[in-house]
């Protein structure tokens, strides 16, 4: 036996945990920066949580937070539905030269770069506004729409692949039994779809929440980001309370991928605790 095998620890693990470190060590340096008193964010001066305050009274950067979670939010749930619509598409439809075309093009925004993505969507926007007098401001609304544009293939592609491995005799026994394809899909379906669909809605959300490039093509007066505005304040020096926005979201996104987490735990172990009576009665 080797050295690391005596101790408890293999190569595999000590590669492992170094893996870890190297992922989360920024996020624990980050952290514990933003508690530093010291304006240079480099120089660690002291404890202080001054930062924290005077993060929620700047009303600049508070607006770009409310703008990226708004836009986030109605980003996730609107490409969750299409991207659920496009996985029934790409799944349960017959294989033809259609079908080929419509993956390729839900597929696309996968391995199209963001800057064409962002620069495309902007020539839309400006040949819309002039011929059909829509959008007249770029705003909220068209960062929504380009963020849709590539987040529903990302949710498609998450949800495609846990359709796949889904039972269809349990769908088809539903509807043996008199249920109707509404009842089935609302019984059967989305209860089995539940962890793709949550684990696409956090995706979607984080990867709307992160834009910057798309944004700063599609986006107009009013309507900045919250990467928009931490790229422009970066041009002047990286200030604090930066590091302490960074820690509440890495705060907020980690209880809810808990929470989410523990619900879909629970809605399997109910769901197998279901079909563990149902076959002890058949």
């Amino acid at each position: 036996m080797s050295r690391f095998s005596l101790r408890g620890l293999s190569p595999a693990r000590v590669w492992f945990v170094l893996g870890l470190i190297f992922l989360y060590a920024p996020m624990v340096i980050l952290i514990i920066y933003s508690f530093n008193s010291a304006r240079v964010v480099t120089v660690w001066a002291g404890f202080s949580t001054k930062w924290y305050g005077e993060l929620f009274s700047d009303n600049q950067l508070m607006s770009a937070v409310w703008v990226s979670l708004r836009v986030a939010f109605f980003t996730a749930c609107t490409a969750v539905v299409l991207g659920t619509m496009a996985a029934f598409v790409l799944v349960r439809f017959r294989p033809s030269r259609w079908k080929t075309a419509f993956s390729s093009m839900v597929t696309a925004p996968l391995v199209m770069p963001d800057v064409i993505i962002g620069l495309s969507l902007l020539l839309l926007f400006v040949a819309m506004a002039n011929t059909l007098g829509w959008p007249q401001d770029r705003g909220m609304v068209t960062i929504w729409i380009a963020h849709v544009t590539f987040c529903s293939a990302y949710a498609a592609v998450v949800i495609t692949s846990r359709l796949r491995e889904m039972d269809l005799s349990l769908e088809e026994a539903a509807m043996d039994l008199g249920a109707a394809p509404f009842k089935t899909f609302m019984t059967i379906t989305l209860p089995l779809l539940t962890p793709a669909l949550a684990a696409a809605w956090l995706l979607s959300f984080t990867l709307s929440i992160d834009d910057l490039v798309i944004a700063s093509f599609v986006s107009g007066p009013g309507a900045t980001t919250l990467p928009m505005e931490v790229f422009s304040s970066v041009r002047m020096g990286i200030s604090p309370k930066v590091n302490a926005l960074a820690t509440l979201i890495i705060l907020v996104v980690s209880l809810a991928a808990f929470i989410s987490w523990l619900l879909v735990r629970r809605a399997e172990k109910r769901r197998s605790n279901d079909l563990k009576a149902l076959k002890g009665t058949a």
